[in-house]
């Protein structure tokens, strides 16, 4: 059977006999109903686990909503009309609420890229400031030695607010709920603490009840105190086809199983062969983007298998970080020893191939050069075809095969 995987604004074929192929992971049908902004109006009308949010703030509170930064596709400029609308019939003033940008650990904003994220309407009615780890208030420790420092505009508000998208999280399950607070309104201290967590295994994608990094994030969070959030699902296009809203932990998990009846994909057993790319131009500009397809594509393979990933990575690593990690390390295995004492926002994404290295080879289809991919402890190959004819050589005529031609959000769950 031909196969087709997007490579930058091309694609890169291969044949895989039929007797070997056990299938090709695409998301899931589902139900569509409301979209965009009319679906978070639905959401803030029907709120789980929390009475409305007109029915919560008051007047005269101060109010924060706190956001994603430019570096996530949370689409702020969709979900702020009707959410200001909510506040409004409260009787919430535009001079008390203010949206805060969650910086995590990455750099501020331009105010034309707040304007951006804000959306016309909120940027003009209400404040709008980044993050600042550098001005926080101390409101305890969590069980892991965690501390939770918190931006003080957040921490001395009446009301905060949540928004996010919830998207597969390599290391913290999900994406969405608590995280706005930890580490997004946090400090590089808590952001080290509790993300070097990563290399447990229950820190994966999909994981949510026994994930110390997830479990960290909540207790945090509940530290801090958050009224409502508003979170939604983005099907491919970056459109919102789910919005949830209402408690913090009860709103979130409802997301996350729409978010499974999407994109989670069910199997009885694990390849020894996947071939997995993101699905092309923009997602595999570069090896930081395309490492999303790769973590998603271990849960699919046998322990000594073949990850064959395929992305143009034409613009190279893509993180300066990044690189510092992948091209000073004398073993893949001491990256991930590096991240356990030095968690380094980049390099968290270096150790992340390296755990994958642990239980497979990978085969790296792209643009960049043989001896750079060689050098970051990858296999180069110039086509699919040749990276999937060497992997079969090595595995044997019986060897069973997994396409994932959409890795970034695909998920494998092995029941």
């Amino acid at each position: 059977m031909k196969l087709e995987f997007g490579f930058g604004t091309g694609v890169q074929t291969v044949e895989v006999p039929e007797k070997n192929l056990m299938g090709v992971l695409m998301s899931n049908d589902v139900p569509r109903g409301l979209m965009n902004e009319e679906e978070v109006a639905r959401a803030l009308a029907e709120p789980i686990g929390s009475p409305r949010l007109r029915e919560i703030v008051k007047p005269g509170e101060k109010i924060v909503v706190i956001t994603s930064d430019i570096t996530r596709p949370c689409p702020t400029w969709r979900i702020m009309p009707p959410l200001l609308d909510e506040l409004y019939a409260a009787g919430c003033r535009p001079e008390d609420i203010t949206l805060v940008f969650a910086l995590g650990s990455h750099r501020r904003h331009t105010p034309e890229e707040m304007a951006h994220l804000a959306g016309e309407r909120a940027y003009r009615e209400i404040k709008c400031v980044d993050g600042d780890p550098n001005d926080c208030v101390h409101m305890g420790v969590t069980d892991c030695g965690t501390p939770v420092d918190i931006t003080r505009v957040v921490a001395e508000a009446d009301r905060r607010i949540c928004l996010g998208n919830i998207e597969y999280h390599y290391f913290a399950g999900y994406s969405g709920g608590a995280k706005a607070i930890m580490p997004g309104v946090s400090t590089p201290a808590a952001i080290q603490c509790n993300h070097s967590m990563m290399v447990r295994d229950e820190a994966c994608a999909g994981n949510l009840d026994t994930n110390p990094v997830r479990q960290d994030i909540e207790q945090a969070t509940a530290m801090v105190g958050v009224d409502f959030i508003v979170n939604v699902v983005l099907d491919e296009h970056k459109q919102i086809v789910r919005a949830v809203a209402g408690d913090l932990v009860k709103a979130h998990r409802e997301g996350c199983k729409f978010l499974d009846g999407m994109y989670l994909k069910r199997l009885d057993r694990r390849a020894d062969i996947v071939i997995v790319s993101q699905g092309g131009a923009p997602k595999d500009l570069n090896l930081y983007q395309t490492q999303k397809a790769l973590d998603n594509a271990k849960h699919a393979v046998k322990k000594g298998g073949t990850i064959i990933l395929i992305g143009s990575c034409k613009e190279g690593l893509g993180s300066k970080v990044f690189e510092e990690w992948l091209l000073s390390a004398p073993t893949a295995h001491s990256m991930i020893e590096r991240i356990g004492t030095q968690f380094q926002l980049g390099g968290h994404k270096a150790a992340a191939i390296a755990m994958v290295l642990e239980n497979a080879e990978i085969y790296l289809v792209s643009d960049m050069d043989d001896a750079l991919v060689e050098r970051i402890f990858l296999k180069p190959a110039h086509s699919a075809q040749e990276a999937f004819d060497k992997a079969m050589a090595r595995l044997g005529p019986d060897a069973t095969v997994l396409a994932m031609p959409y890795g970034g959000s695909t998920l494998p769950r092995v029941e």
